[in-house]
């Protein structure tokens, strides 16, 4: 398989990824712990719209983490939860309701893992609070957001692999 990929898709990741990381941090007291609701997941939901996204949100969550985790674990495990996520999202993509399931129910599970593993959380009330942040990013702002870019951007992500 023959992939060429292209400086515009790079500029177009290298964006997405910016936008997660100043959406996380601008938001990152309510991005990290037991109970979260970390707004830039809601870009998650992107990969609904171009593969593009499945990197760009990778690499936001990951430099997010290194920037403003303090745990190893978190930089690792809930950077590739949302790499994960983002992948089965783009899978889904042809029902934007379930595809952001993924997000959600992967997050909930990982970050409560890390959550209790770093910090001695609660494992599974953890699973409830971060699941119902993660619902919250991805259903009332997530999918709202992919319909505004969809409207009003759609030329700058229709660019293929």
């Amino acid at each position: 398989m023959n992939i060429k990929i292209t400086p515009k898709q790079i500029v177009y990741t290298a964006f997405i990824a910016a936008i997660y990381f100043v959406v996380a941090a601008i938001f990152a007291p309510l991005s990290f712990g037991p109970v979260q609701v970390r707004i830039a997941e809601a870009l998650t939901l992107l990969p609904i719209i171009t593969p593009l996204a499945i990197p760009g949100t990778f690499i936001g969550c990951l430099i997010a983490n290194i920037v403003f985790s303090a745990s190893m674990l978190d930089i690792i495990l809930g950077s590739l939860a949302t790499l994960i996520a983002a992948i089965l999202t783009y899978m889904l993509r042809e029902n934007k309701y379930i595809a952001a399931l993924p997000p959600v129910i992967i997050n909930a599970f990982v970050v409560a893992y890390v959550l209790k593993v770093s910090v001695g959380a609660p494992y599974w009330m953890t699973v409830f609070t971060v699941g119902v942040g993660q619902a919250v990013s991805c259903y009332a702002i997530g999918i709202p957001f992919v319909a505004i870019v969809k409207k009003y951007l759609p030329e700058a992500f229709n660019e293929k692999w």
